[in-house]
């Protein structure tokens, strides 16, 4: 073992043994969180989180994508690795990467090359990776490691925001596909509503996720850029362009003549994705975690939550994190305001 694994395995034992020591939370049909610096970690992921924060060394070349859980996350995997990769595979090639392996083994999560660091080493494994790295965290801004989050680094940030009642409820359909006691163990949706208003979300609070995150972006806008789920809803192509440019790789007037960033959103579909032999019958996660891919996919809509939630739980949950959001002040800035204090929609 050399040097560097060395640290990463040293890195992954402390945070093992540091978790049954700090404050616990027992979800319903969801694995145990742990609190760590302000934020709510999936027990089984806070060593590698947390190992990855201490040794992960990025390069200048290097995208990060960020994530909540269910915020868009594999939507995101797929358009950046279509947008990144276009110059060796054109989005409408039939035999495109995309077509033949899940968004998740083509742009894998972070903490997930590290939970498999014993298996397959860490630092061999990302050294062998093309330029540019296309890498996924759910963390907290402030949980990036230091080579990612630092002024001086040249690595790229993209944080795709989610109305908060459509994740719970796409977070709530996926827990009841991976449970392995069936969907009924998960319990109603009214808890993970509570979850999410408690602030015990993984990787939560969701507030303070989204702020470190804005904030990040208003600072350095030119390393950091903050999505919204429904602007790729609304204007795929549009959102695709801009996200290309702040890339590096913007779409050229020929691109953009031929359709290329249309071709991209029609790659990157949920029915095409979905319909991937990888994403109906792979699987994902290592250990327990095991599950397949299609509980991944669902319907992908904005304000699904009117079929599943009451209008009382809906309520509760916004009027929670528009509090939280405006307390943080984080939001309040010269470019773009929360000027309707009655809605989320100047962030969601």
């Amino acid at each position: 073992m050399d040097a560097s694994e060395d640290s990463t395995a040293s890195a992954i034992a402390k945070y093992e043994a540091l978790a049954p020591s700090l404050p616990c939370f027992d979800s319903n049909g969801g694995a145990t969180r742990r609190k760590h610096g302000g934020f709510w970690y999936p027990e089984h992921l806070l060593a590698p989180t947390l190992a990855a924060r201490d040794t992960f060394a990025a390069r200048p070349t290097d995208v990060i994508l960020a994530t909540m859980p269910k915020a868009g996350t594999t939507w995101l995997k797929a358009l950046a690795f279509a947008v990144t990769r276009r110059r060796l595979h054109a989005p409408d090639d039939p035999r495109h990467p995309l077509l033949g392996a899940s968004p998740h083994d083509l742009v894998p999560f972070l903490h997930t090359v590290y939970e498999e660091h014993r298996a397959v080493p860490a630092g061999p494994r990302l050294d062998a990776m093309p330029a540019p790295r296309v890498l996924a965290v759910h963390a907290p801004f402030s949980a990036l490691p230091a080579s990612v989050s630092v002024p001086g680094s040249k690595c790229r940030v993209v944080y795709l925001c989610r109305d908060p009642k459509d994740a719970v409820v796409s977070f709530w359909h996926y827990l009841r596909k991976i449970n392995p006691a069936g969907p009924g163990s998960v319990g109603p949706i009214s808890q993970v509503v509570d979850q999410c208003c408690d602030g015990v979300w993984p990787f939560g609070p969701v507030w303070d996720h989204m702020a470190e995150y804005w904030r990040a972006s208003v600072e350095r806008p030119e390393k950091v850029m903050f999505l919204r789920y429904e602007d790729l809803k609304q204007d795929g192509a549009g959102t695709v362009g801009r996200l290309a440019a702040f890339l590096g790789c913007p779409f050229t007037d020929e691109e953009a003549a031929r359709g290329v960033p249309e071709a991209v959103v029609a790659l990157c579909s949920m029915d095409r994705l979905r319909s991937v032999h990888a994403n109906r019958d792979g699987v994902h996660g290592v250990g327990f975690t095991v599950f397949n891919n299609s509980a991944f996919f669902r319907k992908g809509d904005i304000g699904d939550w009117k079929e599943h939630m009451t209008p009382e739980m809906a309520r509760r949950l916004d009027d929670v994190v528009e509090e939280e959001l405006r307390e943080s002040g984080y939001l309040l800035d010269d470019h773009q305001k929360l000027i309707d204090g009655s809605s989320l929609h100047g962030l969601l």
